[in-house]
C-alpha cells in the first residue's frame, strides 16, 4: 500500500503548490488496509481535518489514477512518536514552557539559560536568506569534531540568530546529555564577572567557563561594547575554549569591527572562525514561514491571505508572529472567520505604507520583464503577447495591491470581472505550469525586493 500511497502523491504533486504539497500532502503515511479501505495518517487532528475539507477530492482522483478506482479512503492521527513532528501537534500544550539543560542548574546568575523548547531545527523555516547558517550550525552540532574554531552569526534582530544557536545547544544535549552546555548572553557573562570580582571568586568564574564547559553559546555580543574589562577576560576565556578544541558559538546584531569600542583583539578572536550571516527571508520563505505558523496556531488561512501577509510583512519574522496573533485574536474575540479585509485591517496598524507596492510598480515591471509598452498593456488586443502580462498584471494587483477591483480594471481599461477572471486564470496556470509559476516566482521576488 506504500507504493501505491507514494504513486498518488506523484499525480497530485503537480497540482499543488511545493509549500502546501510538502507542508499538508508530505507528512501523510500509509497506517494499513482494512478491506477496500485504505487508512491514511496525518500528524495530529488539525492537519486532518484541513486535509480532508481542502484536498480529499484531490487525494481520490490520485487513488483512481494509481488504480485504486474501487478503494475507499480513512485518514486517521498518526500515533505519537517521541520526535517532534514536521507540523507541531496543535493538542499539545501551546505555552512557552523551556527545556531545562541537564545536570545544569536553572539558576541563571549561575551563568547558564534555559532553552526555548521552540528553538530546535526541526522548526527552523530554511531559505536562501539563512541557509548557510542553517547548515553550518546543524554541523557544528552533530559532529565530533569541529574543523574551524568558532561560529560567528550576523543577523539583524528577529531573523532567526537565538533560534539557530539554542537549537545547537539542544541538538548536542540530545546526542550527549553529559555534555555541558552553557547557553548565556554577552550582558549576562558581563554581569556575572563583576558579581565574582565584588564577591573574590573569580577564580570560580574563571574555571568554570575555561575549564568546566564543553559549548559555549554566547549570544548577543554587540552588549560588550564599551566593557574592557569585560572583553579582556572573554578573550582569555575563547583561547583557553579553543586549545582545547571546545565548540563555540556566538550571535551579534553588527560585525565585530563595527560595534564600538571593541578591541581589535576581541574582535580578531571572534571573526578567526565561521562567520555566517542571516538576511531578511525572501519571499518564498516568508510564505512557508506564514505556512508553518498559522498550522501551529491552528489558523485555517487561504493561500490568498498567506500571499497577501508574506508581500507585505518583509522585516522580521517577529512580525510575522504579530500578525498572525493579532489576526487570530481579532477572529477570536469577534467570532468572525480569517478573510482577506480582516488581513488589511490588521495590517494597516503593523505596517507603514511607505514602502507599499503600488498598481504602477507592477505595470513597469510587467511592461519591463515582457518587453511591452503600457499602451499596449491597456489596449483591447487579445494576441497572446499581450494578454498574457496582462493577466499577470491582474493578478499580481490582487495579491500586492489593497487596489479595488474597478480600480485595477480601471488601470487597464477592463471591467471588474474581466480583472477578477484574469487573477482566477494565472492561479490556475500557477498549479499546473511550470513556465507560469516560474515568470510568477522571479516577479514576486523583484516587487518585494524593491
Amino acid at each position: 500500500m506504500t507504493a501505491i500511497w507514494e504513486e498518488i502523491k506523484v499525480n497530485i504533486r503537480s497540482s499543488l503548490s511545493r509549500n502546501s504539497f510538502s507542508l499538508w500532502i508530505e507528512p501523510i503515511t500509509v497506517l494499513g488496509q482494512e478491506g477496500k479501505t485504505l487508512i491514511l495518517g496525518c500528524p495530529n487532528k488539525f492537519s486532518r481535518n484541513w486535509v480532508t475539507e481542502n484536498y480529499l477530492k484531490l487525494i481520490r482522483d490520485g487513488l483512481r489514477a494509481a488504480g485504486g478506482a474501487q478503494m475507499d479512503l480513512e485518514f486517521k492521527v498518526q500515533p505519537k512518536k517521541r520526535e517532534a513532528a514536521a507540523i507541531p501537534d496543535p493538542d499539545a500544550d501551546p505555552s512557552p514552557a523551556q527545556l531545562v539543560l541537564p545536570n545544569l542548574p536553572r539558576d541563571p546568575d549561575r551563568g547558564h539559560l534555559p532553552f526555548n523548547r521552540d528553538f530546535t531545527f526541526d522548526r527552523f523555516i530554511v531559505g536562501r536568506s539563512n541557509e548557510f547558517a542553517y547548515s553550518a550550525s546543524k554541523e557544528l552540532a552533530r559532529a565530533d569534531t569541529w574543523n574551524y574554531n568558532s561560529l560567528l552569526m550576523l543577523a539583524n534582530t528577529g531573523l532567526g540568530k537565538t533560534h539557530l544557536s539554542q537549537a545547537v545547544g539542544q541538538e548536542i544535549l540530545h546526542h550527549n546529555p553529559a555534555n555541558r552546555v552553557y547557553y548565556i548572553t554577552a550582558e549576562q557573562f558581563a554581569n556575572e564577572m563583576i558579581s565574582s570580582l565584588k564577591n573574590n571568586c573569580i577564580d570560580a568564574f574563571k574555571n568554570k567557563y575555561r575549564r568546566c564547559c564543553d559549548v559555549l553559546l554566547l549570544d548577543e555580543i554587540h552588549f560588550l561594547s564599551g566593557k574592557q574589562k569585560t572583553q579582556m577576560e572573554l578573550g582569555y576565556t575563547l583561547d583557553a575554549l579553543a586549545s582545547d578544541n571546545k565548540k563555540i558559538i556566538f550571535t551579534s546584531s553588527l560585525p565585530p569591527k563595527d560595534v564600538p569600542h571593541m578591541s581589535k583583539e576581541l574582535s580578531s578572536r571572534l571573526t578567526s572562525g565561521l562567520v555566517a550571516t542571516i538576511e531578511r527571508p525572501d519571499y518564498e520563505t516568508r510564505v512557508a514561514i506564514l505556512t508553518r505558523k498559522a498550522a501551529f496556531h491552528r489558523m485555517a488561512l487561504s493561500e490568498e491571505i498567506i500571499h497577501f501577509l508574506a508581500a507585505r510583512l518583509n522585516r522580521d519574522i517577529r512580525q510575522m508572529e504579530s500578525a498572525l496573533h493579532y489576526l487570530k485574536a481579532k477572529s477570536d474575540l469577534l467570532g468572525a472567520t480569517i478573510n482577506l479585509d480582516m488581513a488589511r485591517d490588521v495590517l494597516n496598524c503593523l505596517v507603514t505604507g511607505e514602502n507599499r507596492i503600488t498598481t504602477e510598480h507592477i505595470k513597469k515591471l510587467v511592461c519591463t520583464y515582457y518587453k511591452v509598452s503600457e499602451e499596449m498593456l491597456e489596449s483591447k488586443s487579445r494576441k497572446k503577447i499581450h494578454s498574457h502580462p496582462r493577466n499577470i498584471y491582474a493578478y499580481l494587483c490582487r495579491r500586492y495591491t489593497d487596489e479595488t477591483l474597478g480600480n485595477i480594471a480601471k488601470s487597464i481599461n477592463r471591467s471588474h470581472s474581466t480583472v477578477l477572471y484574469a487573477a482566477e486564470l494565472v492561479e490556475h496556470g500557477r498549479k499546473r505550469d511550470r513556465n507560469i509559476r516560474h515568470q510568477l516566482d522571479f516577479l514576486c521576488r523583484k516587487l518585494t525586493a524593491s
